[in-house]
């Protein structure tokens, strides 16, 4: 890291949760990561889901050629993740290891988008639980009761993931997206393979935001955006430095159609501004210092990969955040912004 007053540089963050969709939307929005993350962890919940090899790979190719599109110095490396589902076998789940997959994710029936084919309970994904844990892949929970009421519902899951840990000591776990004070001590004392990921809307907003003064539907999201106790519970576990805690955007871009009407679907499209708005929320609270570890290391090491080599540099320029982008409203569309990516060819905006 090296800091100047105007000038922060930094190891190039990794973003361990987003989804990029598919076909045309896939390649508007790889662009909103591009340039500011080396590696993007994608979910699988797409239609059909990724579940078994033959997706896997259609969709790695896909990926790949949206990534052809972009400079060289703006693409970043997928890292791919499987859709867990009843029924699944070892078999399956070793041949989607081989093919390269480095997660599993678990979305209970019914808890998000695209989410209706999923598992009732755990035990319904025994075998599937009992492979990964023996081949060391990690599990990734989006960690929701749907039958609780909707702000209740990541604390009402919380019982089933210590009744999961207890029965699978060596399985990596990673609770996704936390938005609640609840959860936040849970994790931080849960047992070491439990880690969990936080999202910068959740660091920035609170249900306010959302709902305060009039509806704000890009910032609908689930699990939804909670109350200002629990966003200074996140905020205090990132400013920790505690290795339990890792950046993963969530970002879940939506056409604006599909969120200014009668039915939002649920999502915020995060990628093209969260690594500027959160240098400038870590420098506000004075604690730059905890963002390279929240966002370069302690991801990769839960996942066992390497640090990143290469770094990128912000300036204080401030800008506005386009109000459109790829037909999706991007997060603090319209606001203006501190700090922004500079890359060689200039500076950076989406």
């Amino acid at each position: 890291m090296s800091r100047m007053k105007d000038r922060y540089t930094m190891p190039i963050p990794d973003d361990f949760h987003a989804h990029l969709r598919q076909s045309e939307g896939l390649i508007a929005y790889a662009k909103g990561h591009a340039g500011q993350f080396g590696r993007v962890l994608l979910m699988p919940n797409t239609l059909p889901p990724i579940s078994d090899v033959h997706r896997l790979e259609a969709y790695r190719a896909e990926v790949e050629r949206a990534l052809e599109a972009l400079p060289d110095y703006a693409r970043f490396e997928p890292l791919f993740t499987f859709k867990i589902l009843p029924g699944m076998k070892s078999a399956d789940i070793e041949a989607l290891a081989r093919a390269g997959a480095v997660a599993g994710k678990y979305y209970p029936s019914g808890a998000t988008t695209n989410a209706a084919d999923g598992p009732r309970s755990f035990d319904e994904v025994e075998e599937a639980l009992s492979t990964m844990e023996a081949l060391g892949l990690v599990l990734c929970i989006h960690g929701e009761d749907p039958e609780a009421p909707v702000l209740e519902r990541e604390r009402a899951f919380l019982p089933s993931v210590e009744k999961l840990l207890a029965r699978h000591p060596r399985l990596r776990t990673v609770l996704e997206h936390l938005s609640d004070a609840q959860s936040v001590r849970f994790v931080e004392h849960g047992p070491e393979n439990l880690a969990a990921t936080i999202t910068a809307h959740h660091l920035l907003f609170t249900i306010d935001d959302m709902i305060g003064e009039s509806m704000n539907p890009h910032l609908y999201c689930k699990p939804v955006l909670k109350f200002a106790a629990d966003r200074e519970a996140l905020r205090a576990a990132v400013l920790s430095g505690s290795k339990k805690f890792f950046f993963g955007s969530d970002s879940a871009p939506h056409p604006r159609e599909k969120k200014e009407c009668d039915a939002s679907a649920s999502g915020v499209y995060a990628s093209p501004s969260a690594l500027p708005a959160l240098v400038s929320l870590f420098d506000a609270l004075e604690g730059l210092d905890s963002l390279i570890p929240f966002m370069t290391e302690h991801g990769a090491a839960f996942y066992g990969l390497p640090p990143n080599t290469r770094t990128l540099t912000l300036a204080r320029n401030s800008w506005e955040v386009p109000k459109l982008l790829g037909g999706a409203v991007p997060m603090c569309a319209g606001q203006w912004l501190e700090w922004r990516v500079v890359q060689n060819e200039g500076t950076f905006m989406p």
